[in-house]
Formats: C-alpha cells, sequence, structure tokens
C-alpha cells in the first residue's frame, strides 16, 4: 500500500505521485501503465498537458486487468486558463473527464490563478507574440470548482501556482474548501513559508518538478539549476546508498510535500518509488534546508504585469 495523508475533507491522498507533464503521447501510455504496476497510486495530469486521452488508456486497461479498482487511483487534473469564466468550468471539467474516459476526477484544481483570453487555443497572443488576458476573476471561478464537486464530476477540488494571499481570498469566498495547492518545489525552492501558510490552513502542498532542472534544460535553459547534480546532496544519499533523486523525494516528503517526480524510464519509476523505504535525519533535513535560495525555474516572467500574476508575492 502506497503511504497516503488525508486531506481536509478526509479523502486519502497518495505521497507520491507520476506527474505527466511533457510526456510525449506515445509514451505517456505505457509509462502510466508501468507506474501502476510499481505501485503508484496517484497520476498527476492537466488538460494542458494535451495527453490525457492516453493517461485515462492506462489507468483503465490497468482497471481491466484487475490491477486496480478505480477506488484505487488517485486522479488529478487541471483547469486551463482559458476556461475561467464560471460558465465554462462545468463544461471543461466534462471534456477532461471525455478524454480520460473516466466518470469522476479525484481532485480538480485550477491551474494558474491568471486567466488568459477564453477559447480552445491554450495561449492566445496578440499579432506582437503577447498573450491576451482575460479579466475573469478566480474567486468567481472558484464558485464553479464547487459546482463540479456537487454534480460527482470531482471529488475533490484546490489550486496550483497560488500564492498566500491568492489563496485566502479563495478561503473568504469558499463554501467548498481546497484540499490542495500544487507548486513548484525542490531544495532550491523548499517554500517553507508558503508550506507552513498552507498547513495552518488545512491545505496539503503538492511538489511539481521536485528536481529542479531537467525541465527547463530539456526547453533550451542550460542555465535552470539542477539540484540532481547537487554534491551535498549527493553526499548525503552515498551516505546512506540512496541515489540524489531519493533524498530530494525524501527531503519533500518529510517537510510534509507530496512530491509528483516525472519520469518515461520504467527503472527511474521504481527508484523515485523507493523514497518511501527510508528516512532523512533530522541532520539531513538542516543541510537540505539550507540549500534553498528561493530560486524558481517556472518563472513566467513573461505574464509578471498580469493582475493576477502569482510571484509578486513573498510566498
Amino acid at each position: 500500500m502506497v503511504h497516503t495523508v488525508k486531506l481536509s475533507n478526509n479523502k486519502d491522498f497518495p505521497i507520491i505521485g507520476l506527474g505527466t507533464f511533457k510526456a510525449e503521447p506515445g509514451e505517456v501510455l505505457q509509462i502510466v501503465k508501468d507506474a501502476i504496476d510499481v505501485g503508484y497510486r496517484h497520476i498527476d495530469g492537466a488538460m494542458f498537458y494535451e495527453n490525457e486521452k492516453e493517461v485515462g488508456a492506462a489507468i483503465r486497461d490497468k482497471i481491466a486487468e484487475r490491477k486496480i479498482k478505480r477506488e484505487d487511483i488517485f486522479v488529478t487534473s487541471k483547469l486551463w486558463n482559458t476556461y475561467h469564466p464560471p460558465e465554462m468550468v462545468v463544461p471543461t471539467c466534462k471534456r477532461t473527464l471525455a478524454d480520460l474516459g473516466l466518470d469522476y476526477v479525484d481532485l480538480y484544481l485550477i491551474h494558474w490563478p491568471h486567466a488568459f483570453k477564453e477559447g480552445d487555443d491554450f495561449i492566445p497572443e496578440d499579432s506582437n507574440g503577447k498573450i491576451i488576458y482575460s479579466k475573469v476573476d478566480y474567486v468567481d471561478t472558484w464558485k464553479a470548482m464547487e459546482e463540479c464537486v456537487k454534480l460527482g464530476l470531482t471529488k475533490s477540488i484546490g489550486l496550483s501556482n497560488f500564492n498566500s494571499k491568492q489563496i485566502q481570498r479563495v478561503l473568504d469566498i469558499a463554501t467548498i474548501k481546497p484540499v490542495v495547492n500544487q507548486v513548484e518545489c525542490h531544495p532550491y525552492l523548499n517554500q517553507k513559508k508558503l508550506i507552513n501558510f498552507c498547513k495552518k490552513k488545512n491545505i496539503v502542498v503538492t511538489a511539481y518538478s521536485p528536481f529542479g532542472g531537467p525541465a527547463s534544460i530539456a526547453e533550451g535553459n542550460p542555465n535552470a539549476p539542477n539540484p540532481l547534480l547537487d554534491p551535498k546532496i549527493k553526499a548525503i544519499g552515498d551516505k546512506r546508498g540512496k541515489s540524489t533523486a531519493q533524498v530530494i523525494l525524501r527531503y519533500l516528503i518529510q517537510c510534509g510535500v507530496v512530491p509528483i517526480p516525472k519520469t518515461v524510464k520504467k527503472s527511474r519509476l521504481a527508484e523515485n518509488f523507493e523514497c518511501l523505504n527510508f528516512e532523512l535525519t533530522s541532520e539531513d533535513m538542516a543541510a537540505l534546508d539550507a540549500l534553498n535560495t528561493n530560486t524558481r525555474i517556472c518563472h513566467k516572467m513573461e505574464i509578471k504585469d498580469h493582475p493576477h500574476f502569482p510571484f509578486n508575492e513573498e510566498y
């Protein structure tokens, strides 16, 4: 059994998941199947990733094989920025369910607090290549997210990439509270202040990009910080016979965070999953805490003038 944490609505949330961002069509089907075989029971996806049909097919295949039951697997999806108007939220969630071939998701998140011009063009741009914004306020979007719960389309709802002030605005108007906030989190951006804020509000933090640099490097950013190459993290792993990746994931779990590492290699899936089988000492944790530089990889500075841009706040 995968270790779980309790969400504020008493649902069980597996403490490690598989991220599916940038998992290409043709490979994501197999990697989700492999992940389930290894023992993963938490799959994180989104409409924006454009691979939910294969993610859903893999889950359904494993249910058909009787490897899992539907209730054994925790599936997350996200509402993209171009579908924030309240009247678009329920239909968009239903589209995701149609793509996945599932009757419900376990968690549906607002992917980002900032809205873009409505429509199926995920990155709408003007003639100068500037992203076109929408004025929709995410607190209005949230009310429609609550409707998704009432209709049985999702068991839980939450946020992604929201800062503390934005979270509080949602809490102030919510009748169904967000149970999760998913953010970038790794040893160079450990998000301690935001995590502590969320804990006080009974919100679990999910960590995307737990290894920091690899995805950004693939995007052509050779200067992106890469904790997997950090000699101090490697030294902690060497001392315990663990890989750097395992140390990073264990660190995040002991910080109270649910990491969702991405890989397309079955051997890496198994390696990452083994972070559940050891503990770091308080000295190890202190050494890893000291690596924090508040270095953000997914910084989105091209939209920093958006009125709901989340990273202008300290946390």
